[in-house]
């Protein structure tokens, strides 16, 4: 009976867990939806995003070290605090500005163009973001706090308690991150179907010059989606860097986000949910029952062995568009 407990309180973990991967896989599948590619630099546009609020929420001065290398000045800070929800505010305007710079420099050259040069433009963003993120922001860990709250849930705690003689430790972030998420994909989910927008999108996938054709703005598409995208991103950065601090590794939170894409789906938003807690929950109830026997540290690859079995059967996921060729 304790063990069925305790594995109760292992899914429940889990569950929280997968919310916080889905987080990140959606700005993958935004991006893909709009032009049929897998996006590198979400998991850096969610670093980004992260060193950009705690400096606008610090009043840290950017490109500080450039600055005071090159006029021998010692400027780090403006001597202000900017309040957490203005500069969440002012964040995400940064996000649709580099958006705007994205499209202008990168992707408008690259119209029409094979998924692979895209892909190829993806991976020289990510790094580029990276080295921007530290000249503008500095390397330091960094700590994130826009009020969320955090901790043990001393409710569920006692609840469970009273349940089952044994209260659960739930973390009131991962409640948090959970109900932030259920909100994104539902409105992601009717600005895709019902929205002219979202129609849009979804043709610009399939064919740039087609969609050109018919009158759909190509540059206002790809300038939306990467707007949306980095949102996201923020949202996933807030939680990612109130659960762990700011770090660069952060930006690596986006190849757990992998195994979540094949299980969903590549072009499904509730396929992102869905792959995120079967990750979350098979990794946690995995290194709870067998991780004992292997020598435990199983949450670093079963996610990756999970998604590779998957795809013998079920190859563009559970949500996935059914590939329908003519042979």
């Amino acid at each position: 009976m304790d063990q069925l407990i305790f594995a109760a309180e292992v899914v429940l973990n889990g569950l929280m867990t997968g919310v916080m991967y889905a987080l990140v896989a959606l700005g993958f599948v935004l991006i893909f939806k709009a032009s049929g590619v897998f996006n590198y630099a979400q998991g850096v546009l969610a670093l980004f995003a992260a060193l950009t609020l705690v400096g606008i929420q610090n009043g840290q001065v950017p490109f500080a070290h450039l600055i005071n290398a090159a006029f021998g000045t010692q400027l780090h800070h403006f001597g202000w605090t900017v309040p957490a929800v203005l500069a969440v505010a002012l964040t995400a305007l940064v996000m649709v500005g580099l958006a705007f710079l994205i499209e202008k420099l990168v992707l408008q050259h690259l119209v029409g163009q094979e998924p692979i040069i895209l892909f190829m433009a993806t991976i020289g963003l990510a790094y580029f973001l990276e080295g921007l993120g530290d000249v503008m922001w500095g390397a330091d860990i960094k700590t994130l706090d826009v009020g969320l709250p955090q901790g043990i849930s001393d409710g569920i705690e006692a609840v469970t308690a009273q349940w089952f003689g044994y209260g659960f430790f739930i973390d009131r972030l991962d409640l948090w991150a959970t109900l932030i998420a259920a909100i994104l994909v539902a409105a992601l989910v009717a600005f895709a179907q019902y929205t002219k927008q979202g129609r849009a999108m979804r043709a610009v996938a399939d064919d740039h010059q087609a969609a050109m054709s018919v009158g759909i703005s190509l540059r206002f598409i790809w300038v939306m989606v990467w707007s949306i995208a980095g949102f996201v991103a923020l949202v996933a950065g807030i939680m990612w860097g109130t659960k762990s601090g700011v770090q660069f590794s952060l930006s690596l939170i986006a190849l757990k986000a992998l195994p979540v894409l094949m299980l969903g789906g590549f072009t499904s938003i509730p396929g992102a949910i869905v792959g995120g807690l079967i990750i979350g929950v098979g990794e946690k109830l995995f290194e709870f029952t067998i991780g004992p026997m292997v020598g435990g540290a199983t949450e670093n690859w079963f996610a990756y062995v999970l998604a590779l079995i998957f795809l013998v059967f079920r190859p563009q996921g559970l949500f996935g568009e059914r590939i329908i060729e003519r042979v």
